[in-house]
């Protein structure tokens, strides 16, 4: 029962660092490879307009991927039709080929800060499309593409 209480700090600490997440999904690339023309879509539910958030794309590469660095063009739509469209570059590797981001066993997932400190002006749902947009047709060894929206933690 002691060790019970002892674990109870950690189990407050590691909810409390998600208390902040409004959205985080994965999306598994389907087959062997990521074609060019296979947009992943999101669909991220806003209620808060006065609240500031940070946006980040997930990268799950393995040790394969033959590229230090993945071009993608995200495109986010307003529940009324606008959109935005950003082409990002996410550094993969160091130069010295070393993967970065967090590793379990020969995958790896990097976070990329797509949008800091955004406020969506409108409630609803909101669309995240991302599309590779490397220079080859057929993108092999990247497994997942994410998307996690964060609320900015007040300051006391």
């Amino acid at each position: 029962m002691k060790r019970a209480w002892l674990l109870l700090p950690v189990v407050v600490f590691c909810l409390s660092c998600h208390k902040n997440n409004v959205y985080e999904e994965f999306a598994s690339i389907e087959g062997p490879s990521w074609n060019n023309s296979n947009i992943l879509h999101f669909n991220v539910p806003i209620s808060d307009t006065s609240q500031a958030y940070n946006a980040f794309i997930s990268v799950r590469n393995t040790g394969k991927y033959e590229f230090s660095n993945l071009y993608l063009f995200v495109t986010a739509h307003s529940p009324k039709g606008n959109f935005v469209r950003d082409t990002i570059e996410i550094t993969l590797a160091d130069e010295r080929g070393k993967w970065l981001g967090n590793g379990a066993a020969s995958v790896f997932t990097v976070y990329y800060p797509y949008r800091q400190n955004i406020r969506f002006p409108l409630p609803g749902i909101y669309t995240f499309d991302i599309e590779q947009a490397m220079w080859i047709k057929d993108l092999k060894h990247i497994s997942e593409i994410g998307l996690k929206i964060e609320k900015i933690a007040e300051k006391h």
